[in-house]
């Protein structure tokens, strides 16, 4: 689900003035009510009002070194946690969703779980210890359009407090996305990297401040750095949702994927750290991202 272009006011309180402790945020002229917590404090915040209210939750953490996340409903979310408490032991973190005036049903947050479980299983970045997906409730249409609204805050909200399990990074494919057709002026040139004694080879674009590294991009079949480098995770990442595919001797990006950074998306082909400044050159030349970057400004400067 992908958020209106407008801008957003976010607000986040520091309960208690600890950016690692628990926090609230919430958005302007939105009801949403979203209380983040440690599983250190999650006695205190389970003390809280709003944890009595009717809403969803997420539970967060990681069971044998790999993310996990649950995600579930409640009318009183405190007494859901207190019993997952007892019997989950992966979770660190938790996340309590609820409205300022405690006015969702039963039924609102039935369908916010069952859509929030079909969005974290189709974008994969984060397996879900959920079982069986639950099913949408039956709301009538003007609730199910509300319910939308009411996520599409949640997803500006979770990214902004560092819970990107909900970020989709996936990119419709272009018509001109081979690079065989030259770029309209003013949009991105196609860009390109290559590791020849591997067989590696990926073309990229920039699209809405984004690095998108082109389907049918051919990238290194393993990551060969040290499995403690973060680049590590996103690599293992994409390779559990689906993303990078094995072909042969390589994987191939199933789809259009979008990096926040050149050297990011440099690394996921080389299976390795790379700068990606200089590593991706305009498509047919030697000119280095970097060199494209500094000729863009000194014209923008004019």
């Amino acid at each position: 689900m992908e958020a209106r272009n407008q801008g957003r006011s976010l607000e986040l309180y520091f309960i208690d003035g600890n950016p690692d402790g628990m926090l609230t945020a919430e958005v302007f002229n939105w009801t949403g009510h979203v209380l983040v917590t440690p599983r250190t404090e999650i006695r205190r915040a389970l003390q809280r009002q709003e944890a009595a209210y009717t809403g969803i939750y997420l539970l967060l953490g990681e069971k044998e070194g790999e993310p996990l996340a649950y995600i579930g409903e409640a009318e009183d979310i405190a007494s859901r946690i207190r019993n997952h408490d007892a019997r989950k032991d992966w979770w660190t973190n938790a996340v309590l969703v609820t409205t300022g005036a405690n006015n969702l049903n039963k039924a609102h947050v039935k369908y916010l779980e069952a859509r929030l479980v079909e969005e974290a299983e189709e974008i994969g970045r984060t397996p879900l210890d959920n079982g069986n997906a639950p099913a949408r409730p039956g709301l009538s249409e003007a609730a199910q359009a509300n319910m939308e609204g009411f996520l599409e805050y949640l997803f500006i909200v979770l990214p902004a407090i560092g819970i990107d399990m909900f970020v989709r990074r996936t990119r419709p494919r272009n018509d001109d996305d081979a690079g065989d057709q030259p770029p309209v002026k003013g949009d991105s040139p196609i860009f390109e990297t290559s590791l020849k004694s591997r067989g590696v080879r990926a073309t990229a674009r920039l699209e809405n401040g984004e690095f998108v590294v082109q389907a049918g991009s051919l990238a290194r079949k393993t990551w060969v750095a040290s499995a403690d480098h973060g680049y590590a995770k996103l690599f293992d990442e994409l390779v559990r949702s689906g993303v990078l595919v094995e072909e042969g001797d390589h994987r191939v990006f199933a789809e259009n994927y979008a990096f926040s950074s050149p050297s990011a998306a440099g690394a996921m082909v080389k299976g390795r750290s790379c700068n990606g400044q200089t590593t991706w050159k305009v498509q047919g030349t030697t000119q280095s991202y970097r060199e494209w970057e500094q000729q863009r400004l000194t014209e923008g400067a004019h």
